[in-house]
């Protein structure tokens, strides 16, 4: 029997940017001991844009927000832990206490007998800044494209168009949970007479955040219901819109710029 114990690290990752990490579940702990998310970030020893990053993610990969904030949440307002967040809390524990049995076997009896499966599975990243889970609501099949209608919250819901051998492959049928992927520089902002135009895939909120380089912006749109949205322009369009933090901004991406994803 080895004598060394083999730690067990749970964490999801995005883009190379941690999701789901014993980090982020202890910031999310600290969101329910002390009621703030500056007072969170300060006990978890982060800064305060870092911890509201952390926790946008965590709320566009759930199907309801892990928290809510009552007032002033961006300067420093109350904010509190929803049961959707106690529950990712709670089994992000049991999770890593199954994997810690797995550790321990491993330091025991070696990794003869680990399938190269599982050791991709628990290493798979996604170059993608907007995961969304959701929920298969319609599908509607052509003779080439399916349609497929993914339902992320109450309030959105995303029109994705894949071929129909990924529709087999998947096993999309109404119902089935998957997740909805679209890379950043996807996401297009519009103006209002283009929004007014569009049928599907239009999303519309604050902006919360806008990252300026010499070509390109970064914008996080706040969509309501803990989802935010995340789009990288040419700076000029971002400028020519008029958006600025703090405006409200609507964007879209088309059909087929949309990823599914299933386990």
């Amino acid at each position: 029997m080895a004598e060394d114990k083999i730690d067990a690290y749970l964490v999801l990752r995005s883009g190379g940017r941690v999701l789901v990490g014993r980090d982020r579940i202890r910031l999310l702990e600290a969101v329910a001991e002390h009621g703030s998310i500056s007072k969170a970030a300060k006990a978890t020893g982060i800064s305060y844009k870092t911890a509201w990053e952390a926790v946008d993610a965590i709320n566009n990969l759930l199907p309801t927000p892990a928290f809510v904030t009552r007032t002033s949440g961006r300067v420093g307002g109350a904010a509190e832990i929803t049961d959707e967040g106690r529950r990712l809390i709670s089994v992000f524990h049991r999770l890593e206490d199954q994997l810690t049995k797995i550790s321990s076997l491993i330091a025991e009896e070696g990794l003869e007998d680990i399938g190269d499966a599982l050791m991709w599975g628990t290493g798979f990243k996604i170059s993608a800044r907007n995961i969304f889970h959701a929920e298969v609501l319609s599908i509607r099949r052509w003779p080439v494209d399916v349609e497929v209608i993914l339902k992320v919250s109450d309030d959105h819901a995303i029109h994705a168009i894949i071929t129909n051998a990924a529709t087999e492959q998947l096993g999309l049928v109404p119902g089935r949970k998957a997740l909805a992927i679209v890379k950043a520089p996807f996401v297009r902002l519009v103006s209002p007479d283009d929004a007014a135009k569009l049928r599907r895939n239009l999303f519309r909120g604050s902006v919360i955040q806008r990252i300026d380089a010499e070509v390109h912006s970064e914008v996080h749109l706040d969509l309501g219901n803990g989802k935010t949205l995340v789009a990288v322009v040419q700076r000029h369009q971002i400028e020519d819109l008029g958006i600025v933090e703090g405006s409200e901004a609507a964007a879209t991406f088309d059909p087929d710029h949309v990823i599914i994803a299933v386990d």
